[in-house]
């Protein structure tokens, strides 16, 4: 009877000491503080993109091959995704470079995020694109066209920028409705690889770069 009630007054012991592992097995390390502003974030992650590119360089071995290095960064053609976007263009990018293979760490969803990204750093072209089916927009073009060349005088009183500037808000507010999702599975993801960029530079300063970071 001594034995088999130690046991049974041994279990919430146990269980104790059981919740207490579980619980510092799925905390993990800390979250690295993230920077506040959008231009010291969006340097995070430009530093971890280029940190995961040059990794990924460095296991292609294409050192001293220019050739072979653009196709590692970017990828060979033909392009696997594409964006057609609401003023005609199509923007496209590959799947099989050093590039993507960052993204994919950093956002997760390559696809995904290229379609988000293309889409919300087009809204405000979109939204010029709108104006020209208003009227009062076409009209103070036409009389800016008629201006002769450098004439400063007659392209402001033609009120173009006037008007651009009064309807222009109205016409990206709308796009920006239009693009609801897009723009909620922009910031998500790229919250996303705001996180993981932290992890990937806490504790090592940011890498310098000699040329401008793809994109």
């Amino acid at each position: 009877m001594n034995g088999a009630r130690a046991r049974v007054a041994g279990r919430p012991v146990v269980a104790a000491v059981l919740t207490v592992l579980l619980a510092g097995g799925c905390s993990g390390p800390p979250q690295p503080p993230l920077p506040t502003s959008e231009t010291a974030r969006s340097e995070l992650i430009k530093a971890a993109q280029q940190v995961l590119v040059d990794r990924c360089m460095t296991a292609r071995g294409t050192a001293g091959q220019p050739a072979a290095q653009e196709e590692a960064l970017f990828g060979t053609d033909p392009a696997e995704l594409e964006v057609t976007l609401a003023t005609g263009y199509t923007v496209r990018t590959h799947t099989d470079g050093c590039l993507a293979q960052a993204h994919r760490h950093l956002y997760g969803d390559q696809a995904r995020w290229f379609r988000a990204e293309v889409t919300v750093n087009n809204l405000r072209p979109e939204a010029q694109a709108r104006l020209k089916g208003d009227p009062r927009y076409r009209a103070a073009l036409a009389r800016r066209a008629a201006c002769p060349e450098e004439d400063t005088r007659c392209a402001r009183e033609s009120g173009l920028d006037d008007v651009r500037a009064r309807l222009e808000p109205a016409r990206l507010a709308e796009v920006r409705a239009a693009h609801r999702e897009d723009i909620a599975t922009y910031e998500r993801l790229r919250d996303r690889a705001l996180h993981r960029a932290a992890r990937l530079l806490a504790g090592r300063p940011t890498p310098s770069r000699k040329g401008p970071a793809p994109s």
